[in-house]
């Protein structure tokens, strides 16, 4: 056998193994494997489904997507993924051909949205397994976001679902519009502030050991609950509440209309 032709089979037979074969679609499941370095960060952007993070056994950010369907056509449905300089991966479902997406944002120009359409009801749900570390964003649209077992900072938020974040270090962020608001985490560093928001539900902080911060409550149509003494700053007010945890410092947001605001001691 020629040279040339030797070299080129033995490419053929091996190029399978050298593509970035971590990620794997067809039209019911999509798969990524790859790692991220702690410090960065995996973010995931959904529209019509449920987003689960939990802690991975291996180094790598394990993601599953799951789609369901009863009148749609899952091919409507594509999955793609960023991989940034710096090792963060973003991961966006899409819907339509004309939608975007980024680290901070999504959108459709389209007038005829697929994901309205009365004949498309795929959703997606999304299975994301985090090693130690990572940063995780996870965001949707209609659909409950949970975060188990992460390490690091997270961000997380929809419009029509709950929000329930767990994490070991921090700082998280969470929000949504119809659902309530649920966030735990450790003891960490830095005075970035924290926001917690909804319009329909209860929020929810809690933190593990003291906790100086200047704190901004407010709701219409609930109450206030703390684990810590505060100290108030100007009139009292039923509706807003402005105080100060110990020594005060980073700034606590948290925010309803129909629901209560607690802050919790873990």
């Amino acid at each position: 056998m020629p040279l040339l032709r030797r070299l080129s089979l033995t490419a053929l037979l091996v190029a399978p193994a050298m593509l970035p074969a971590q990620e794997r679609q067809d039209d019911r499941t999509w798969s990524l494997s790859e790692r991220v370095p702690a410090g960065q960060w995996i973010r995931v952007r959904n529209l019509n489904g449920d987003l689960r993070v939990r802690p991975s056994s291996s180094d790598k950010v394990e993601i599953t997507a799951t789609k369901s369907w009863r009148r749609g056509d899952p091919k409507d449905v594509r999955i793609e993924t960023k991989k940034s300089s710096d090792g963060s991966i973003l991961v966006c479902a899409f819907w339509t051909e004309d939608a975007t997406c980024s680290e901070t944002s999504y959108k459709s120009n389209s007038r005829n949205d697929g994901w309205r359409r009365r004949d498309n009801d795929v959703s997606v749900e999304f299975e994301i397994r985090v090693p130690k570390g990572v940063k995780v964003g996870v965001w949707g649209v209609n659909g409950g976001v949970s975060v188990e077992g992460a390490s690091s900072e997270v961000n997380a938020g929809t419009v029509n679902g709950s929000v329930d974040a767990v994490s070991m270090g921090g700082p998280v962020q969470a929000s949504t519009v119809n659902g309530s608001v649920h966030a735990t985490m450790g003891r960490f560093d830095g005075d970035q502030d924290l926001n917690y928001s909804t319009v329909n539900g209860t929020v929810v902080a809690e933190f593990t050991g003291d906790v100086d911060a200047d704190i901004d409550l407010s709701t219409v149509n609930g109450r206030f609950q703390t684990d810590w003494p505060v100290t108030i700053s100007g009139r009292i007010d039923p509706r807003r509440l402005k105080a100060t945890l110990g020594k005060g410092g980073r700034r606590i947001r948290m925010s309803t209309v129909n629901g209560n605001v607690e802050l919790r001691k873990r």
